[in-house]
């Protein structure tokens, strides 16, 4: 993990915790593009295993646009998270303004095949030094 503050929340037993990073080299501020990068740990707090199933993202930019973004696992795996065990990955997030936020879900099974949803904290999207923008 780096060194950006964490968002984290804790649901179903499953925590999140997430840091997003700006990504000025990909960014183009004069072409109205900036780029974030985001490291997600989930944790498996619970007393069995738990597989991660599908995502759903809820991108909001500075105008207030609002995206969603749901798709199968994540980058690519649905991975099984053993008790105690933590999963990590990174992604990314372009946005046509230079902040924004992101909030979302994790749909999970069970070790029996029952469906539960995790939360995915809120957290804000802000090119440093510059100013914040309520979303």
């Amino acid at each position: 993990m780096n060194d950006d503050p964490a968002y984290e929340t804790e649901s179903a037993g499953i925590r999140v915790r997430v840091r997003p990073s700006y990504l000025a080299g990909q960014s183009d501020p004069e072409a109205g593009r900036w780029v974030w990068a985001y490291q997600v740990e989930i944790e498996n707090r619970r007393e069995s295993p738990v597989q991660l199933i599908a995502r759903h993202w809820v991108i909001t930019d500075a105008k207030g646009h609002v995206e969603e973004v749901r798709g199968s696992g994540v980058v690519g795996e649905q991975p099984v998270i053993q008790p105690g065990d933590r999963y990590a990955y990174a992604s990314g997030c372009p946005l046509s303004t230079p902040s924004g936020s992101m909030v979302g879900s994790y749909a999970m099974t069970d070790d029996l095949g029952r469906p539960f949803e995790a939360a995915i904290p809120a957290f804000s999207l802000d090119v440093p030094g510059g100013r914040r923008t309520l979303n």
